[in-house]
């Protein structure tokens, strides 16, 4: 049958075709009229829209149906037969996840979404319950899940679906109340992330599970899949031609999913990694777990739960009214006056590496913008180690007296604020033009030779490295510990040691960078060998009581590269040679990383290492409000939130922070000058009489 005209859409002569049964609803197709099959009448209302259903009838291809009908709508779940059909246009990229889980039933309803913890001999098990019917009793699904190792360590790879409830139902008796459960087909999968470059090809169109996915512990699925379908009818009555409205749809809807994707892969991981986070106070722990997906923040959970709320802050510290951002936090013999990191932002404006009024400037500004530590850019401790010529460096006795007059300006005129300097060698990714001129790009003339953990070029038209041998190891070990005895002079609070981004210290952490054959390549722990000592010589001649951090990229991004587990080792092997915190990064080590950005994107590998290890951590990456860095303190994801760019925006965002929660107390004093300023300016008045809108008598 040929197609009918895009405006037959719109009418009531269409009818409406789906398979179900034993398989996922497969595809959807719109027709002006049909037969045969088995079919199912519906309700009244529907038939008067001459809307048919048919059932326990596996549809054809969609290839086949879209050379009949004007459109077919996929809704094939999360194994789609479309979607696999046609991967070249839809372009799926399918992530399986580490814990195996089974669906199933009680014949009870559970008065709220429930989680339940067992902590058993093979390992931690959840379960995931919440009601769905109020009739009689009620009832409620109930899902299990463990990390792959605890359902093999448990037997329940062995186990028929019948013994495997059996088995839940026990493990979860309390929860449960001694009540079975049951199955339905039930069996023990993974889950897998879909994601499709492209959710329409020609007159076919993914919806739901099919187009994407989101796990299950923010209970989103069937809601992203409705709202998909209210969306593509809104937008084929909208737009004048099939294609028009599926671009449309797909451009209104895919900003909702990718942003819900987000937060579900935050809670996925979250329970993922569950294991970590038990030793935390029960208060804390169920902070932690209701943020997790950062969709619920500490403000709007003192909205929800305001007692519950206010017992968690009193046991992380906060005094009455006391944000959790402005608690102090203390590192050796430095008290940071609240958890604001202005973080580390390289401002290419030096010149032969020696920092002028610009940096006097913008470093002031932050200084007196109530941060509770200013960490400067990457201070570089060569010439050769300089990124780009406009890179600031602590290699000269000038640039020292220069660091000092800023150091003296925070001093005096922002006495609550440390300020702090970060050391690096650019390694590979030196000899560049400036940021706005080309980031990453090779100067077109000036450039100067540069030494790396191997001979590997940053991108294929970059300069390749010369490999370091012992002579060059000890020659630039030797300008981090001039650069370090400079810094203290200059009169910096704390040290950080730059070991991430695919800077020179970062080149021999990851296996993507580090191909060495020698004693320091090979194993994470030779990969460590030439930062620790790095780190054990700076440390040797930094103040005893003036604290050191390391900033690490905790993950790669890439295929091969650095793992989460590794960066808990890294962190470990640091610390275990004095290290006060590990400000946790990710990525930026080789040009072809593919990043998962996001809301507090970086924070989960913080989560990770703090939880892990007991290590502090400051964590960054785009933390935003103020909001967010309550929520990431109170839950135990860091101790310090380090944040950039609302920083250049806002040179004074932690005082302003202040003033939007209404605080005024300890780790939040605004500079004598400026204290006039210190309440937000009224922008119009909004209490005017009204207008008398009728006059009697």
């Amino acid at each position: 049958m040929p197609p009918s005209r895009p405006s037959s859409y719109a009418g009531t002569t269409s009818t409406s075709c789906t398979a179900a049964g034993g398989t996922p609803p497969a595809a959807t197709a719109s027709r002006r009229s049909g037969g045969g099959g088995s079919w199912r009448s519906c309700t009244p209302g529907v038939r008067d829209l001459g809307v048919e259903l048919r059932f326990r009838t596996e549809a054809p291809p969609a290839a086949e149906l879209a050379t009949a009908y004007d459109l077919v709508v996929a809704a094939d779940g999360v194994h789609s037969l479309t979607r696999e059909a046609h991967a070249e246009a839809f372009r799926p990229a399918i992530t399986t996840h580490r814990c195996r889980y089974i669906w199933l039933a009680a014949d009870f309803a559970f008065a709220a979404f429930r989680f339940e913890i067992a902590e058993t001999e093979h390992g931690v098990m959840q379960l995931h319950g919440y009601p769905f019917s109020a009739t009689g009793s009620g009832a409620s699904t109930v899902i299990v899940e463990m990390r792959e190792e605890v359902w093999k360590a448990a037997g329940f790879d062995g186990l028929d679906e019948r013994e495997s409830t059996d088995r839940c139902a026990k493990i979860f008796s309390e929860a449960l109340g001694g009540r079975p459960l049951r199955g339905n087909n039930s069996a023990w999968t993974t889950f897998r992330t879909v994601v499709n470059s492209r959710w329409s090809h020609g007159n076919t169109v993914l919806l739901g599970d099919a187009a994407h996915t989101a796990h299950f512990s923010i209970g989103s699925g069937t809601k992203l899949a409705v709202e998909d379908a209210l969306a593509l009818a809104a937008c084929l009555q909208e737009q004048s031609d099939i294609p028009s409205a599926l671009q449309a749809y797909e451009t209104e809807r895919r900003p909702v999913v990718e942003s819900t994707q987000r937060a579900a892969r935050a809670s996925l991981e979250w329970f993922e990694r569950l294991p970590d986070h038990l030793d935390q106070p029960p208060r804390q722990f169920a902070c932690n777990l209701l943020t997790r997906s950062r969709r619920v923040t500490h403000d709007n959970l003192r909205l929800r739960d305001a007692e519950f709320t206010r017992s968690v802050e009193r046991e992380f510290g906060c005094p009455d009214g006391t944000p959790p951002m402005f608690t102090p936090f203390t590192l050796r013999d430095l008290t940071l006056c609240n958890r604001v990191v202005v973080s580390p932002m390289d401002m290419y404006s030096a010149v032969d590496g020696v920092p002028g009024d610009f940096h006097l400037v913008h470093l002031g500004a932050r200084a007196l913008g109530g941060a509770g530590l200013v960490m400067t850019e990457m201070v570089c401790v060569s010439a050769p180690g300089r990124i780009t010529p406009g890179c600031a460096g602590l290699y000269t006795a000038e640039q020292a007296d220069a660091w000092r007059r800023i150091t003296d300006f925070a001093h005096a005129q922002a006495p609550g604020t440390a300020i702090g300097v970060q050391l690096g060698h650019s390694g590979r990714k030196g000899s560049t033009k400036l940021m706005w001129e080309g980031i990453d790009d090779p100067l077109p003339d000036g450039n100067w030779p540069l030494s790396a953990a191997s001979p590997l070029p940053y991108k294929p038209h970059s300069q390749t490295p010369r490999e370091l041998s012992r002579a060059g190891l000890t020659e630039i070990r030797e300008q981090f510990v001039a650069a370090a005895r400079r810094a203290d002079h200059a009169g910096f609070d704390l040290l950080e040691l730059h070991c991430a981004h695919g800077y020179l210290l970062s080149g021999f952490l990851s296996p993507l960078t580090n191909h060495r054959t020698d004693a320091y390549g090979g194993t994470l722990t030779a990969r460590l060998r030439f930062p620790l000592e790095v780190f054990d010589a700076v440390r040797q001649v930094w103040p005893d009581g003036k604290p050191m951090t390391v900033r690490i990229s905790a993950t790669d991004w890439a295929d091969g590269g650095t793992t989460a587990e590794e960066a808990v080792e890294i962190a470990r092997a640091f610390a275990a040679h004095g290290a006060d915190a590990i400000d946790v990064s990710t990525g930026q080590v080789v040009a072809d990383e593919r990043p998962a950005y996001g809301r507090s994107y970086q924070t989960p590998y913080a989560d990770l290492i703090r939880n892990r290890t007991g290590i502090p951590v400051i964590t960054v990456g785009a933390i935003s409000s103020w909001d967010d860095v309550n929520s990431l303190l109170l839950a135990g994801r860091a101790d310090l939130c380090a944040l950039a760019r609302p920083h250049l925006y806002d040179p004074h965002w932690t005082l302003h922070a202040a003033a939007d929660q209404g605080y005024a107390g300890p780790g939040a004093v605004w500079p004598l000058p400026y204290r006039a300023g210190s309440r937000r300016p009224q922008t119009g008045r909004t209490d005017a009489p009204k207008p008398r809108l009728s006059l009697h008598g």
